[in-house]
């Protein structure tokens, strides 16, 4: 088999760092295995491990600090049949701890390999989570303060059901990553190795002491035997597989013609209680019955009884790429909340655009056409607000009409809530311009 090496992006590391002789070692074993590019993804993050997603003739995904297991788990649940390995420093792997722990929980076949050289090399030689406290590293004095981090411990602890911790000048490194990799589940391999950009230019370590100091560590060499399980990706398939057919989405015919041919930009502005999203998504039927596309994008605070809660709806006859509201068609006013969160867009408005305003809450002057409606006058409760202004809207012959809103109402709603809303938008009267 050939080497998977790129020839375009040889390995570019500091003279004696182990990554380099990683890169070499992890090709050995791919040409070993038979494996050829197409097969292969490789995943990797930020710092120096960072750079194997470049060296390869592979699939590769680059992506944040610490996130490259996320990554792969995509990967792997979509494209089984990759052989997905990801390499992280002990940078990322400390960022992106509880990652890992997921990933030794959950046993998706993929092989971590952490290229452990016990610092930030990239980024000044800062200590990382498995530096050793008596280590003189480019962070001061704060890698005393902390416990460095047993990687295959956690992991082993975690449940990953193959582990391995090694030195990167074994003889047999490259045999050691074959069966990490050929393994059906999460491996780990931790691999100790020198970088003499920065580590070890405060610090005396060589090929020699690693393995010393591993020698004073729980030896781990691959099986973890109280582990042992099916992988995560072929367990899920079949249990999936056994599931009750999801029925299909609900259909919805287009029957009515759209009030307009052109994009039209709805936003609800109220307080939580309101039901704002549900109306929103009311408005989104509407406009399906219509044959248009629609879009729906939510904003509402964390807390359930106050704070605003505001909704932006798209419906067009064209396909909607993208869901950001500049300036509005229609602006429906409703709680003070709301308005508060996206006052400066009331100056952006021109006097193409309509504002239906609830009595009670005021709004920042501009050049939109306002329509005024007591709701609370009408008998309305707080919670029926969203909805009535659907009716009010549909009356005005803006966005929606009236057999489209209640074709909407009766494809989401059953029984007395049917009843109820069709109530609503029927009886509430349309207010007044201003």
């Amino acid at each position: 088999m050939d080497s998977l090496l790129n020839a375009a992006r040889p390995p570019v590391f500091c003279p004696g760092c182990s990554h380099e002789r990683i890169t070499h070692t992890l090709d050995k074993a791919f040409q070993t295995m038979g494996l050829g590019g197409e097969r292969i993804a490789m995943v990797s993050d930020i710092g120096c491990s960072g750079l194997f997603d470049t060296f390869f003739n592979t699939h590769a995904f680059h992506g944040l600090h610490g996130r490259a297991l996320t990554y792969a788990a995509g990967l792997k649940l979509v494209r089984p049949e990759l052989t997905v390995v990801v390499t992280m420093g002990d940078g990322g792997q400390g960022i992106g701890g509880a990652h890992l722990l997921a990933a030794c929980r959950r046993n998706l076949d993929l092989t971590l390999l952490v290229l452990n050289n016990f610092n930030f090399g990239m980024t000044g030689g800062q200590y990382s989570a498995t530096t050793p406290p008596d280590a003189e590293v480019g962070s001061g004095f704060l890698n005393r303060l902390e416990q460095p981090l047993d990687i295959c411990g956690v992991a082993r602890a975690a449940g990953a059901p193959y582990v391995v911790r090694c030195s990167a000048y074994r003889s047999d490194i490259a045999e050691v990553i074959r069966k990490a990799v050929e393994f059906k589940g999460f491996s780990v391999v931790d691999i100790w190795g020198i970088c003499p950009g920065r580590f070890s230019k405060r610090n005396r370590l060589t090929t020699k002491g690693i393995e010393e100091m591993l020698s004073k560590l729980t030896p781990f060499e691959g099986l973890v035997p109280e582990n042992q399980r099916r992988e995560f990706g072929e367990h899920y398939r079949e249990l999936a597989a056994a599931q009750k057919t999801v029925p299909p989405p609900q259909a919805i015919t287009s029957a009515f013609a759209p009030v307009s041919c052109d994009r039209q930009e709805v936003i609800m502005l109220g307080s939580a209680g309101q039901r704002i999203i549900t109306a929103g998504e009311i408005l989104c039927l509407a406009g399906l019955h219509a044959g248009l596309n629609a879009t729906q994008k939510n904003d509402y605070d964390i807390t359930v009884l106050r704070g605003p809660s505001i909704s932006e709806m798209i419906l067009s006859p064209q396909a909607i790429d993208c869901t950001s509201i500049q300036r509005p068609s229609v602006v429906v006013a409703l709680g003070p909340e709301g308005v508060a969160r996206r006052k400066k867009m009331f100056a952006a408005l021109d006097d193409t655009g309509t504002v239906i305003q609830a009595v009670g809450v005021d709004v920042p002057a501009g050049r939109a056409r306002t329509h005024r409606v007591d709701f609370k006058g009408q008998g309305f409760k707080g919670t029926d607000w969203a909805l009535a202004s659907l009716g009010v809207l549909s009356k005005l012959g803006v966005v929606i009409r009236p057999e489209m809103l209640e074709a909407a109402l009766t494809a989401r709603l059953k029984g007395d809530a049917l009843a109820g809303a069709l109530e609503v938008v029927r009886r509430v009267a349309p207010g007044e311009w201003l």
